[in-house]
């Protein structure tokens, strides 16, 4: 077809010559937009068994907002000075799970946030510490191990671990070579 065809075609479409198939393309068009509109509005529907799960989405976003709002106040409470603000408790807490995970050049970026905000960096140094000391509780099979440690360690830098805190000192010795005289020898029965 050549452009003087199109152009006669495309005139006889105007001028009514093709009357059945206008009648067909408008309401053809008109449908398929109408379609479309409502498709892109709905979204994907969604299956009948699975209705119950956006509920529980939804119910376990506001637990988890709710329980990281408690630690914010629970910081606050127990942390006095900016290292209880909650951009301090965000962001140390963040550094120092990084650290732990020994993604150490986020950490430093962070660590640079952390300062910005006045928070003080010896709370992390300490928060840190406080993570090493419980290093064998934390368990990367158990989601929130890591979390929930370094946040006990955030309200409390100075926490001991319990087989730790139970045991007895070890007793001193004068020389390096020396073995404790209890070890040695065992104790005599009492006589009777």
């Amino acid at each position: 077809m050549g452009r003087n065809q199109i152009g006669e075609f495309m005139r006889q479409v105007l001028q009514g010559q093709f009357a059945v198939l206008r009648t067909f393309i408008v309401p053809g068009l008109a449908l398929m937009l109408g379609i479309g509109g409502a498709l892109a509005q709905s979204g994907q529907p969604a299956n009948p068994d699975q209705s119950g799960k956006p509920a529980a989405g939804a119910a376990d976003a506001a637990k988890d907002s709710q329980r990281k709002t408690d630690e914010f106040a629970e910081a606050a409470q127990a942390i006095n000075g900016p290292a209880g603000n909650p951009e301090c408790v965000w962001l140390g807490r963040r550094v120092v799970r990084l650290m732990w995970r020994d993604d150490l050049d986020t950490a430093f970026r962070h660590l640079d946030l952390y300062d910005r905000f006045g928070c003080p960096g010896g709370h992390v140094q300490a928060t840190f510490r406080c993570l090493t000391r419980f290093g064998a509780q934390i368990d990367d099979k158990v989601p929130k191990s890591l979390d929930d440690r370094v946040h006990a360690c955030w309200i409390n830098p100075n926490a001991q671990p319990q087989a730790a805190a139970a045991q007895p000192p070890a007793p001193a010795t004068t020389s390096g070579n020396a073995a404790p005289a209890a070890a040695a020898a065992p104790p005599a029965p009492a006589a009777k």
